[in-house]
């Protein structure tokens, strides 16, 4: 079968080998969790104040919901251990702010809220219902931009969803965390996906996954293979692959036009782990209080493939990865390419948290920028078919009414600009910096 794919894009080195082959690891409840009530596109949390007030002192269980809003486009948090809640402040968050956070520390019993139960058979769920269950879980995108997946499993009435696209690309380098549970959790992502059909009313779901990972696209194929309705699709390995809007084209043609969602072409797509957690909420009525992460790079003595609850300090997942050598130049949450690096380990682990990377100065080299030469290939490698070097220098001069004509908000800051840029200028930077004024000059 011939491999689907997507112009422009770049061909990093992938750096997988030392955790692609490490089994997932179940890391224990951690003494102390802080839970950040803003973990997901949309509105924040809010602590909860009925039934179960969320207080200092409170006592909670795993699995208790305590922050929700009302708001449509936002997804309730809950307590990933058992114990008492110590404080309520503001905490450092990996976006590199400052936002109301929960801790609590462990009692050591891990008890369950005793709302923790299965959902049912999916043949009798309806889609409402399935829609609600994703949404009690607390369920978001685990690919890293968190938007709440029963948004997603809500289109408007006349936007018709007929394909359901599970991404398995995993096309940042050195994570491997959505490789190893396409090859131990298969099972529980078809089971998703078929429930995610359910709730659109869809006709097919396709499993997208890249060419590097021939052990997940043999697994994944073996399991569809008497599936009327679900098919795996091979993907050249490239970045950003894993792109929704790159995604879909690569995997159906359709291209979402500028400033468009994927339901504008009837598509939507979830990351691996948003289709197991719908299992598992669905199965177990378990919410999403943990996730997978991988942990790597040369400045950490164990890398590894780890399941993590929420709240988590990154430092205690470090020192259960054989803690740091004396080579850390960089920390970053989440790769290389679309990760934040940090000032210090002391950040906990959120929804969207795919990765700690510890790089060595050799990996994490900063050099001088020096002036655009007007060589053109960050328009060539953009995936989007942006002017990449234009968005940034209007943005630079403080123009953003000429950024935002040069369609700046449909950069998704993948980072294939600035990764060929021979003249080594922040063209991401100065582009996040112009989508952020020209936002706020929208919102005002």
């Amino acid at each position: 079968m011939a491999k689907a794919k997507f112009a422009g894009g770049i061909h990093p080195e992938y750096m997988k080998e030392s955790t692609s082959s490490l089994d997932i690891v179940q890391m224990p409840p951690p003494q102390k969790v802080v839970i950040p009530m803003q973990q997901h596109i949309g509105a924040p949390c809010e602590l909860v104040t009925e039934v179960k007030k969320i207080e200092k002192g409170a006592e909670v269980k795993v699995g208790q919901k305590i922050g929700d809003h009302e708001g449509f486009v936002s997804s309730p948090i809950h307590s990933s251990v058992s114990g008492t809640v110590t404080d309520i402040g503001l905490y450092n968050h990996p976006m590199g702010t400052k936002v109301t956070a929960v801790t609590i520390e462990s009692d050591g019993r891990d008890e369950w809220d005793e709302n923790i139960k299965p959902q049912g058979d999916l043949n009798d769920l309806s889609a409402e219902e399935i829609r609600k269950i994703a949404r009690e879980a607390g369920i978001v995108g685990l690919g890293g931009a968190t938007f709440p997946a029963h948004v997603k499993l809500s289109p408007p009435s006349d936007k018709p969803i007929d394909v359901v696209i599970i991404n398995g690309a995993e096309c940042e380098p050195y994570l491997t965390a959505d490789h190893r549970v396409m090859l131990e959790k298969s099972e529980e992502i078809v089971y998703g996906l078929k429930a995610m059909i359910k709730a659109l009313g869809a006709e097919k779901g396709i499993i997208g996954v890249e060419d590097n990972k021939p052990d997940a696209l043999q697994s994944m194929e073996e399991l569809v293979s008497e599936e009327e309705n679900i098919t795996v699709c091979p993907l050249n390995t490239k970045y950003p692959q894993g792109a929704e809007k790159m995604l879909i084209y690569a995997a159906t043609g359709r291209k979402v036009p500028p400033g468009a969602l994927p339901l504008e072409v009837g598509v939507v797509n979830h990351n691996v782990g948003t289709s197991v957690a719908l299992s598992e909420a669905i199965r177990e009525g378990k919410p999403l209080i943990e996730r997978v992460l991988t942990v790597t790079g040369a400045a950490v003595n164990k890398p590894s493939n780890l399941k993590v609850r929420i709240g988590t300090l990154a430092s205690d997942v470090i020192d259960f990865s054989g803690g740091l050598n004396e080579s850390l130049h960089k920390l970053i949450m989440g790769g290389p390419m679309m990760g934040l690096a940090q000032p210090g380990a002391d950040v906990p682990i959120i929804k969207g948290t795919s990765g700690i990377l510890a790089l060595t100065a050799d990996d994490a080299y900063l050099i001088e920028s020096s002036p655009c030469i007007r060589c053109s290939k960050c328009v060539s490698a953009c995936p989007v078919q942006l002017l990449p070097t234009s968005i940034a220098q209007a943005s630079e001069h403080g123009d953003y009414k000429r950024a935002e004509k040069l369609y700046a908000l449909d950069c998704f800051e993948c980072g294939c600009c600035s990764y060929v840029c021979p003249s080594k200028i922040p063209l991401v930077q100065w582009i996040r910096i112009g989508k952020a004024e020209i936002m706020n000059r929208k919102r005002k």
